[in-house]
């Protein structure tokens, strides 16, 4: 069944009630002959796409305008038409009519319905008749949104103009409608784009790594497209990625929002009429399996910030995609409209916004800026190709379109650095220099360690000590020691940049880099949360100088296991800067790369090569007990390879490669999520009110019985009841297809979508400790502590661990007068020297009087801040790292559209994941990307779908077909939008050729490569022949190519290459 009634046309409602309607009733009102057109003038036509572009064929049809009432409504009019599995809706307060007067007595349309004001709709959360969650829009089709409801199994649709009015990522108040609405699924839920969150569990443990060289190195940077056509996720936050499950109309897969804190089953279902109306909902979603949910807004109860931040090109308002709406909104009644319309059509300029999951939008020619309008005047630039930053001022409901401000101009479109401007706005990363009162907060230049904390800090500048890190890498926060003691102990500590000895709270400093929250890599651009004289000079970590710590020691035996742990403040001498590479190579067994490594190493101060040599090794052997173990345990690993992108000596985009992380990375990387894991236990003990962690939900059950059915279609058994089964199935499944490596990327990059984003939370927030452990990780405890100089919750990790510390040291003091006083030394005051810190937390010294009393203290010196505010600084941290994670994909994607603008043409070979009767979505292996071709109504190009054996037959159209009378048949495209085709006499295959595309030396190997020249990858991938027959998995020749850019979004265009002789 299709979705129909105000979900996709704004009309007047009546309250006069429906009769009761079957689904054989609604099946064949659907069926049935629309209404002949009358002859005479009529009421202006309904604007049935108004809030979005016009729907596609696979969009559900436009039904009657009669075909429901609203719930409120017809809650006013006495009737019961919200979805009967809830309560009767109680009387609520009249909401205005649709269609209506205007001041003086004139008629006015509304294309929308008003929303609801704040009270009702907290009335109506409390009985059930309302749910909130963030709305998500599918980036194929506007005309979709999706909302997750906390215990509810399955996502809203919400289309039309249901939408009401909200737009990506705001929170919103939605009524489920009554059953007999509800649409079907189609199909599993295995959907052809991805989810932004899919990157969290290969992310999260990655990003555990401060100087992990796709972080901090500004040129080795991971162009890994993960996203729809825009690269631009939307994270989320708490809750699953849900996907319309058809592969016809994908949907983009942000996570929801919802605001309802607990699942059904955990209310109490006897005294809320919420829990009751969930567990119904539930009931009826479990006994028709096959139906979707649909809903529709009736309030926007949180603008999402998005709002403020549009980006898109202009256009003359004469090239509105419909004149007949244009007509209807020069006739409603909306003052300002009327303002424009009777001034002229030039006072309105057309805005279209990047981002598909965005409505087009109005801009007033009085409200730009003042350069704008002077250079519109004088006639100097071309409006269409201009790339603007915008902000929605309003969007009542007599308009069907937002009107919006335009704030900023970016300059003409199709270059690197206008697009790079406009990401930065879009997600509201600041990217000028800080603030002078900032700086002033500083030290001077001649700024030394003072002589009180060398004396009250740890001195470890004896140490053998060094950092790894990209060779590009300036801001160094995290270094690694070694030492070697008897017993075949090993003595190893992870020593991190003391920030928080610089930032303090309450300052100019703190405030901006807490407004900041974290630094921004992208590719050849970087936004540092802090200035470079704190980052790269102060706190760096740099070898030779003596530099403040924050360090956790750790003594381990030679079988991983740790016996002892300390965590307090030192004093350290970095003894050389290592890079990736040449760790990698001291560690190889290959004599010739170890002898090449070694002459080029550097070491300052008074050890020997040798020594850092033999440490890297010993700690190489380390790293994989502690990854043995750690795995052992249950921890989840969905690495793959990434694309890197290589630049020329100009600064532009030349060569691509695939990298893959590789044994000097792990010893970071396991050495980084032990001191997080002890950070993470030490202030959750000690504050379990106020301490910031960082969790990552399980996946949804339904999303990983899903993953279960693709992974069984393809002949594979998967075991998702733990993250240890999955991962333990998943390198399983590695074994089997050794021989087909393209399979198991595309079963990992599926797997990786069904995981949910990793959050910071305040343990005051999360009542239940189950909920604070990390699914990937496996653990119950984690947070952010190694990188200080580029996140803002590690900076509040710091400040609560020295808290902790401050009140270890004070209590410790306490208890030494208390025992001094009795003159008896009890075997329980020589056990906790360590009490808060060392390996096992003393519950008893935190509950005494002196405890209490220690920690409150400790909190009040160092400013901890209250569960309050740390709950929100955790969401507001939340939402930066997400934005800066869009931002960081969408520059990739930018750069490598550049790339391939440069080389014009990629040819390579792709896997089918779906096939339909109007287009197919495919895998590019050497991209790690998804890309659909259309190929429905071509001109010169026949298609031929045989649905019952799921195959597609493509081939040429030799003679042009007969149009039948009355056929609203179209070829809408040229062949060359979907396919580049060669004639086979015109192939030429370079065979004399020894080293076809060779890259030159210092490059990466011709077999990594993803860009060589046109014609080695030609000889390389051979086009296919007509006719083409194609299945599920079918390998398949496709050419990608930029699109987009001068007066249009960027985007990576995929096309089909086929040979034909009919060229």
């Amino acid at each position: 069944m299709t979705a129909n009634g105000d979900h996709t046309a704004a009309v007047p409602i009546h309250a006069t009630p429906l009769p009761p309607q079957t689904e054989e009733d609604a099946e064949r009102r659907r069926h049935r002959r629309p209404a002949r057109r009358p002859k005479t003038p009529a009421t202006p036509v309904d604007v049935a796409a108004a809030a979005g572009p016009r729907p596609s064929r696979s969009m559900p049809p436009p039904a009657r305008p009669d075909s429901r009432l609203d719930h409120a409504a017809a809650a006013q009019a006495g009737t019961r038409l919200s979805c009967p599995l809830l309560p009767t809706p109680s009387r609520v307060e009249p909401r205005g009519p649709v269609v209506g007067t205007a001041p003086g007595g004139a008629p006015r349309r509304l294309f929308f319905q008003p929303h609801w004001t704040e009270h009702v709709v907290e009335d109506a959360l409390k009985r059930g008749t309302v749910f909130t969650g963030k709305l998500r829009v599918n980036a194929h089709n506007r005309n979709e949104a999706y909302c997750t409801i906390d215990g509810i199994p399955v996502d809203i649709l919400i289309t039309g103009t249901a939408q009401n009015r909200a737009i990506e990522g705001d929170i919103v108040a939605i009524t489920v409608d009554p059953v007999v609405y509800w649409t079907r699924m189609k199909g599993q839920n295995i959907a052809s784009n991805p989810a932004p969150g899919g990157v969290s569990v290969s992310r999260e443990a990655s990003e555990t790594n401060g100087n992990h060289s796709l972080k901090k190195g500004q040129a080795d940077a991971s162009c890994r497209f993960e996203k729809c056509s825009n690269g631009q996720p939307v994270p989320d936050k708490m809750h699953n990625h849900h996907k319309n499950s058809g592969f016809s109309q994908a949907v983009m897969c942000e996570n929801g929002h919802a605001i309802v804190p607990e699942n059904y089953e955990g209310l109490d279902e006897g005294n809320t009429e919420s829990a009751r109306a969930l567990q119904r909902i539930c009931s009826v979603i479990c006994s028709h399996p096959s139906r979707r949910p649909t809903g529709k807004v009736v309030s926007v109860i949180k603008k999402s910030p998005r709002r403020g931040a549009v980006v898109g090109f202009l256009a003359p308002f004469s090239e509105f995609p419909d004149g007949e709406q244009r007509n209807q909104m020069n006739m409603q009644g909306s003052k300002r409209m009327n303002h424009i319309a009777s001034s002229s059509l030039t006072g309105l300029l057309h805005l279209l916004p990047t981002d598909p999951k965005f409505p087009q939008m109005i801009v007033s020619v009085s409200t730009l800026p003042d350069s704008i309008r002077q250079r519109l005047k004088e006639g100097g630039i071309a409006i269409e190709k201009e790339l603007v930053g915008a902000q929605i001022d309003d969007w009542n409901e007599e308009s069907p379109y937002p009107w919006a401000r335009v704030l900023q101009l970016f300059g003409k479109g199709g270059q690197v650095e206008t697009h790079m401007d406009a990401i930065l706005f879009e997600n509201e990363i600041c990217g000028t220099q800080f603030l002078s009162k900032s700086m002033a907060c500083l030290p001077d230049a001649s700024w030394k360690i003072p002589q009180e904390e060398l004396a009250a800090r740890k001195d470890l500048r004896n140490v053998l000590t060094f950092t790894i890190d990209p060779p590009t890498a300036s801001d160094l926060d995290d270094a690694i020691s070694i030492e070697t003691l008897s017993g075949g102990i090993v003595r190893i500590g992870v020593h991190i940049a003391d920030v928080s000895y610089f930032v303090h709270p309450e300052t100019t400093l703190d405030a901006e880099a807490q407004t900041r929250s974290t630094s921004i890599y992208i590719l050849r651009r970087k936004v540092s949360m802090l200035p470079s004289r704190l980052s790269e000079e102060l706190v760096s970590l740099n070898p030779g100088v003596d530099r403040l710590a924050f360090s956790v020691i750790w003594d381990i035996d030679p079988r991983g296991r740790i016996v002892n742990r300390w965590i307090g403040h030192t004093i350290i001498f970095s003894c050389c800067k290592l890079s990736y590479d040449l760790v990698q190579d001291l560690i190889s067994s290959d004599a010739n790369q170890f002898r090449s490594a070694a002459a080029s190493l550097q070491v300052h101060g008074m050890l020997k090569q040798e020594d850092i040599i033999k440490s890297l090794r010993c700690l190489y052997e380390i790293s994989k007990n502690l990854k043995d173990i750690r795995f052992k345990a249950g921890a989840l690993s969905l690495d793959t390879s990434k694309l890197m992108i290589l630049f020329d000596e100009d600064g532009a985009p030349c060569d691509s490669y695939r990298y893959k992380r590789n044994d000097a990375c792990f010893i970071v990387e396991e050495l980084m999520l032990l001191a997080n894991m002890a950070a993470a236990e030490v202030i959750s003990n000690a504050f379990p009110d106020c301490a910031l962690l960082r969790r990552h939900p399980e996946p949804n059950p339904r999303k990983l019985r899903e993953f279960e059915a693709f992974c069984a279609k393809n002949g594979f058994e998967l075991d998702s009841s733990s993250s240890g089964q999955l991962h333990l199935s998943i390198c399983r499944i590695k074994e089997e297809l050794q021989d087909d490596p393209v399979l198991f990327d595309i079963l990992m990059f599926y797997a990786s979508k069904q995981m949910q984003s990793a959050e910071y939370f305040c343990t005051g927030d999360v009542i239940s400790k189950d909920d604070w452990a990390h699914y990937a990780l496996s653990v119950p405890l984690y947070t952010h502590f190694t990188s200080p100089l580029r996140r803002y919750p590690d900076i509040i990790v710091h400040r609560t661990l020295s808290a902790v510390i401050e009140a270890e040291q004070m209590y410790l003091k306490q208890r030494e007068i208390s025992t001094g006083r009795n003159g008896v030394k009890t075997k329980y005051c020589e056990s906790v020297d360590r009490c808060f810190t060392g390996l096992q937390f003393s519950k008893d010294a935190a509950e005494t009087k002196e405890g209490r009393e220690a920690l409150s203290a400790a909190a009040k010196k160092f400013m901890v801040p209250n569960s309050d505010c740390l709950g929100g600084a955790a969401e507001y941290c939340n939402e930066r790292k997400w934005a800066s994670r869009r931002a960081e994909e969408a520059g990739q994607k930018l750069y490598m559209w550049a790339l391939l603008k440069r080389n014009e043409t990629m040819v390579s070979n792709a896997r089918v994941l779906g096939v339909g009767p109007r287009f197919m979505s495919v895998y590019v292996p050497k991209l790690s990307m998804e890309r659909r071709i259309y190929y429905d109504e071509v001109e010169g190009l026949s298609t031929e779908w045989l649905e019952a054996t799921g195959t597609l037959v493509l081939d040429a159209c030799r003679n042009k077909p007969a149009q039948r009378r009355g056929s609203q048949f179209k070829c809408s495209r040229a062949i060359e939008e979907v396919a580049v085709v060669v004639n086979p006499s015109e192939l030429m295959f370079s065979e004399d050729k020894d080293e076809p595309g060779a890259i030159e030396a210092g490059g990466p190997a011709a077999a990594d490569s993803v860009l060589l020249s046109d014609d080695a990858v030609k000889a390389d991938v051979a086009p296919a022949a007509l006719p083409l027959v194609i299945r599920y998995l079918s390998d398949i020749p496709v050419v990608l190519h930029a699109i987009g850019g001068e007066d249009s979004p960027v985007d990576i265009g995929v096309r089909l290459y086929i040979s034909s002789y009919f060229k």
